[in-house]
C-alpha cells in the first residue's frame, strides 16, 4: 500500500484507503469520502470541525504523503518539511439503508504555514501519534492541534503522484 497525495478538490465519494479498528484489530479498508448529510438533497460532508467535539468511537486514519489545494487559481502542494508521510485524523460511519460506509476528515485551525492560504486545515497526525488517535489513549485537544511553523514545505503542484511506502 502507498501513502498518496490527498487532493482537497477531489470529488465527494472518491475512494481512499483508511486505517481503523475492525472486528479483528487494525485494518485497512477502502471507503468513499463523504458522510451522509442530515437533510435529503444536501451535499455529503467531507470535513468535520474538531472544536467543541469529542470523537469517542469510529475514529480512523487517512494516510497521505502530501495534500493539495487551490488558492487563487494556483494549485499548491503541502508536504512535511522532513519528507515523512503522515495521517489525517478522521471518522467513519457504518453503512445505513440509504448511504454506504464512508469517512470524513477532522479539521482544525490552520497552522502558520497553511494560514496564508486557508483559515482551517485537516488535522495532521505524525506517524508516532497514529495509535494515540485510534486507541483514544490521548485526549483530542492534545492531538488535534496545528503543527509548529515550518512543519510544511509548500510548492506549486506539478503533475505527479508522490508515494511513500506505508507500514503500521
Amino acid at each position: 500500500m502507498k501513502a498518496t497525495t490527498f487532493d482537497m478538490d477531489a470529488p465527494v465519494d472518491e475512494r481512499r484507503i483508511i486505517v481503523r479498528y475492525g472486528d479483528e484489530g487494525v485494518e485497512m479498508v477502502e471507503l468513499p469520502w463523504g458522510l451522509q448529510p442530515k437533510e435529503l438533497g444536501d451535499r455529503p460532508f467531507t470535513l468535520v470541525r474538531a472544536e467543541g467535539r469529542t470523537f469517542p468511537s469510529h475514529r480512523c486514519l487517512v494516510p497521505a504523503s502530501e495534500f493539495r489545494l487551490t488558492h487563487r487559481g494556483r494549485r499548491l502542494t503541502f508536504s512535511l518539511a522532513d519528507g515523512d508521510w503522515f495521517y489525517f485524523a478522521g471518522i467513519w460511519r457504518p453503512a445505513s439503508q440509504s448511504w454506504p460506509e464512508a469517512y470524513a476528515v477532522v479539521t482544525i485551525e490552520a497552522n502558520d504555514d497553511v494560514a496564508p492560504y486557508r483559515d482551517r486545515q485537516m488535522a495532521v497526525l505524525r506517524r508516532r501519534q497514529r495509535m494515540d488517535w485510534l486507541d483514544l489513549s490521548r485526549p483530542e485537544h492534545e492531538l488535534l492541534k496545528p503543527l509548529p511553523i515550518g512543519a510544511f514545505r509548500i510548492e506549486r503542484a506539478i503533475a505527479r503522484q508522490t508515494q511513500a511506502t506505508l507500514a503500521l
